[in-house]
């Protein structure tokens, strides 16, 4: 039987958040994998990459895999209902609901992360608890059905983690080797445990309108979740 992957895309959506589980999804054995839109429009990047959805929220099949990715875009994505209830619709019946860095907090704007635990990018982290989710550290968390992913590169790691799960380990270590994902950063500089401090606060500082921004989105999204019928 066919498995369903379906990573939903929105305007402003980082690429590497769905393109590196896409690259490993569809290399799973008897696996479609779908980029779902609200049209077949081309979707634009935050980097200004477009990339073509395969389906819409409307057409497409029940998933067997509903994943979400992040990005700015993700903010502005949390006014969006019809987004939200699509997510909600499919992760009613998807075996598995996941997720690549703030796409997390679109998963806990759709009420699918309440009392679950999930990872996010490190600096939106906290914001998780606002839905009724535990914010937990790592690189990929697994709660049940739920499985999500750290910041952008950690897709990857999430997408053979998830991969595992589904076709068993030998499918997801040939993957990765016909892949070469052997890792090796030329700096410890990944996370703000092993980055300089000069490097943290620069980042941080790039980032402060941003997060300024997705906290108000945030603390929205999560006061309509809860007067939601």
């Amino acid at each position: 039987m066919t498995t369903h992957i379906g990573i939903v895309i929105f305007e402003r959506f980082t690429q590497l958040d769905a393109l590196g589980p896409f690259e490993v999804f569809a290399r799973i054995p008897n696996a479609t994998v779908h980029l779902v839109a609200r049209s077949t429009a081309p979707v634009t990047s935050d980097t200004g990459l477009k990339v073509l959805p395969s389906t819409t929220f409307d057409d497409c099949p029940q998933l067997n895999v509903l994943c979400v990715p992040g990005g700015p875009g993700q903010a502005e994505s949390m006014d969006d209902q019809t987004l939200l209830n699509c997510l909600a619709a499919q992760g009613q019946n998807a075996d598995h609901i996941t997720a690549v860095c703030t796409g997390s907090l679109l998963l806990g704007a759709a009420g699918l992360l309440q009392g679950k635990k999930a990872t996010t990018h490190w600096a939106a982290h906290d914001l998780l608890a606002l839905f009724g989710a535990i914010p937990t550290q790592g690189r990929v968390v697994n709660d049940g059905n739920i499985t999500t992913g750290g910041g952008v590169t950690a897709g990857i790691d999430f997408a053979l983690t998830l991969t595992a799960k589904l076709c068993g380990d030998m499918v997801a270590q040939a993957i990765q080797l016909g892949i070469e994902y052997d890792p090796a950063p030329p700096f410890n500089a990944g996370s703000p445990q092993s980055a300089p401090p000069d490097v943290l606060n620069f980042v941080t500082g790039m980032m402060s309108t941003r997060w300024a921004s997705r906290l108000e989105k945030t603390q929205q999204a999560a006061q309509n979740l809860q007067t939601k019928p």
